[in-house]
């Protein structure tokens, strides 16, 4: 059975804080041979959008194309591999890049990078968590302390309303927080997580027990290791 068409502007306005109250970016593109953000880098990530957010965008911004698999030059990708691995109601996109971004028509899948709603083994969205592979590179998930609670509200209320409309996405999210759970238990460390309810919290991914942490105390990645918890 279809589900009915997502309402993309609907989405958009509800959807449109930034994760921190200042540009991001700029932290982290010095540390990119690249010289921009990391989030924004073909090179790093591809990005997705809805069917819907592309039937919407086409029209009203030369922002975006269809992902050919040409956009980075160093590492060309087989486009047939990454469209074999994307959902169907799914289409494989990039951009003209950070320098030519209208923020108003930034895809989902920017508006909530690098978080994920974090799927508990029996079926909760509690909170947040991060795409754990940027790590080395995202400069907000070593300083998980400067998310604005404005974010996290607009985050959770899309989710709630996604994952009833996408349960296709339901499912993957719930698969994407069991890899998580793997990862961490076998690297032995226990999950940073942001409540949908506010807080900050580590979460055993053996047992699931919730401990209230210290964002400024939250571990530091990459070249930000020994940079200040807020800045």
């Amino acid at each position: 059975m279809s589900r009915p068409p997502l309402n993309i502007p609907a989405l958009y306005a509800g959807f449109n804080a930034p994760a921190a109250n200042f540009d991001c970016g700029l932290r982290c593109a010095p540390y990119n041979p690249r010289g921009i953000p990391f989030c924004c880098d073909i090179c790093c990530a591809v990005p997705v959008a809805y069917t819907e957010e592309w039937e919407y965008l086409r029209p009203r911004t030369k922002l975006w194309h269809p992902w050919r698999g040409d956009e980075c030059a160093a590492e060309p990708e087989d486009p047939s591999r990454l469209e074999a691995d994307t959902p169907a109601h799914m289409r494989l996109l990039a951009c003209l890049g950070p320098q030519a971004c209208q923020r108003e028509y930034r895809s989902i899948t920017c508006r909530q990078f690098p978080f994920f709603p974090y799927i508990t083994a029996d079926d909760r969205f509690i909170g947040l968590a991060y795409h754990w592979d940027f790590e080395p590179t995202c400069w907000l998930i070593s300083h998980l302390d400067t998310i604005s609670p404005q974010f996290r509200n607009e985050f959770v209320q899309t989710y709630d309303q996604l994952l009833v409309d996408c349960p296709e996405d339901y499912d993957s999210y719930y698969y994407l927080s069991e890899e998580m759970r793997a990862a961490f238990i076998q690297a032995r460390r226990r999950i940073p997580l942001l409540h949908r309810a506010g807080g900050f919290y580590l979460l055993s991914p053996r047992s699931g027990r919730l401990s209230l942490a210290d964002p400024g105390k939250y571990r530091r990645f990459g070249p930000y290791r020994n940079e200040p918890a807020s800045t």
